[in-house]
């Protein structure tokens, strides 16, 4: 996108605060930027969409978005090179780095750089009233939508399914159709690890009255026992206009990652207009009210990338280093 000649002006004098910040180092930058996101009607889909725009226009350097599958199917795009900057839960990413559960059988995913906090992903579960499924025994036996088959979902609720021992089947797909598919009664319920409000959560409130279905305490704590990396989380009563009560679950933290060899000075003036751009990437989507610095400490594996290093470090929270 081309940013008018005034405008370009002002931007060149706004970054002469920024020692190594300058239209100089431009050439070396790729000629575009690819996000790895998700499936429509999912929330890495929106945010991704509304991050590529800001993005755009901050750094006068085209960043468009990619659907895919989720983080899995981001992380391998970012290890072939097929795009530069994808968006992966914490438990995906340490999959890949070692080698395990979706990952096993692969070489190790170790081209990926943590650059910046997202939000959380609470594990969620909705059904439609006149179901009257009202707890995750009662979903034995039925069919469970439960995203793309490369998302942080799909991977981890069958896994979830197992450990509470409840027998039940899985449909995979992109989440507006899973959506569909629930209001036409094919599945019996949505199990989302998503940011929130999720869109498709929104979109069903709108046409029907549905249940958000809880784990109970003991549930959260034989899942935390058996996978160590879930966190307790929480969704907010008022999230959704049916949701009276604070949802507790587990989650997983979302990040934004870069390949590895992106330039410094690029990566550095990403971290920097996302932080910068705070209050318009909540216009964007409200789970970003929790994309601030203070949360890089969410991750406790990843390396960051040097451009973040300096971010960081700038502001007084130096990171891991690579």
């Amino acid at each position: 996108m081309q940013i008018p000649l005034l405008a370009r002006i002002a931007a060149i004098a706004a970054t002469l605060t920024f020692s190594s910040l300058g239209r100089a180092a431009e050439p070396y930058w790729p000629d575009h930027l690819t996000i790895g996101t998700a499936s429509p009607g999912g929330t890495y889909f929106v945010y991704g969409t509304g991050l590529a725009q800001i993005l755009t226009r901050a750094l006068d350097l085209p960043v468009v978005t990619r659907p895919t599958e989720g983080p899995a199917e981001n992380v391998a795009l970012l290890e072939a090179g097929e795009a530069k900057l994808g968006f992966v839960t914490i438990g995906v990413a340490l999959q890949a780095w070692n080698s395990t559960g979706v990952w096993t059988g692969k070489l190790p995913a170790r081209k990926m750089r943590a650059i910046f906090p997202m939000y959380d992903t609470p594990f969620q579960f909705l059904a439609l009233q006149d179901t009257n499924i009202r707890s995750v025994a009662d979903m034995a036996g039925r069919r469970i939508g439960a995203g793309p088959r490369g998302g942080t979902s799909a991977i981890y609720f069958p896994e979830i399914f197992n450990a509470l021992k409840v027998s039940a089947s899985f449909v995979y797909g992109d989440w507006a159709d899973l959506a569909s598919q629930l209001q036409m009664r094919s599945i019996d319920v949505l199990a989302v690890a998503a940011g929130v409000p999720f869109p498709s959560f929104i979109e069903l409130e709108s046409k029907h009255r549905v249940r958000y279905i809880a784990l109970s305490p003991e549930h959260i704590a034989a899942l935390r026992l058996v996978m160590p990396e879930l966190t307790s989380s929480r969704v907010s009563a008022g999230t959704y206009p049916s949701l009276l009560r604070h949802y507790q679950t587990v989650g997983l933290y979302n990040f934004a990652v870069a390949h590895a060899e992106l330039p410094d000075d690029l990566v550095y003036n990403i971290v920097r207009v996302v932080f910068e751009k705070h209050e318009e990437m909540m216009e964007v989507h409200a789970a970003a009210a929790a994309t601030v610095p203070a949360n890089v400490e969410r991750n406790t594996f990843l390396p960051l990338h040097p451009g973040a290093i300096r971010y960081y470090s700038q502001i007084g929270r130096a990171g891991q280093t690579d």
